[in-house]
């Protein structure tokens, strides 16, 4: 069974996820072939080395292709990260971007209970 999260833990993944959702957004939906991408969620490994990142990407055509694009520039990412937060944490973490399909999910169960 999984341990529940730290403080610590919880108040790092909120500031990544706060900082990695401004560094997105500073890049423009062009950046991504017009797509929007949204930071949904942050978990951090109990010794804040690694950061699983969610995104949700509207609209959901485009979600291979943005994903490639993401995890391709994952490196340049965790570089402005670590110039964010430089302040506050002793290690950048490494970031792993992860598809968050909870709006696609819910939409499904939408459309289930039309019919």
């Amino acid at each position: 069974m999984e341990k529940a999260p730290s403080t610590r833990q919880l108040k790092v993944a909120r500031e990544i996820q706060k900082d990695l959702a401004e560094i997105i957004r500073s890049k423009g939906m062009a950046a991504f072939g017009g797509a929007m991408v949204t930071v949904s969620e942050v978990r951090i490994s109990p010794d804040l080395s690694v950061a699983k990142v969610y995104v949700s990407i509207f609209p959901s055509e485009k979600q291979q292709e943005v994903m490639q694009t993401l995890s391709g520039d994952v490196r340049s990412y965790r570089g402005e990260l670590g110039r964010k937060v430089a302040k506050q944490l002793r290690i950048v973490p490494d970031l792993v971007f992860y598809l968050d399909t909870s709006i696609d999910y819910a939409e499904h169960i939408e459309e289930l209970l039309k019919k």
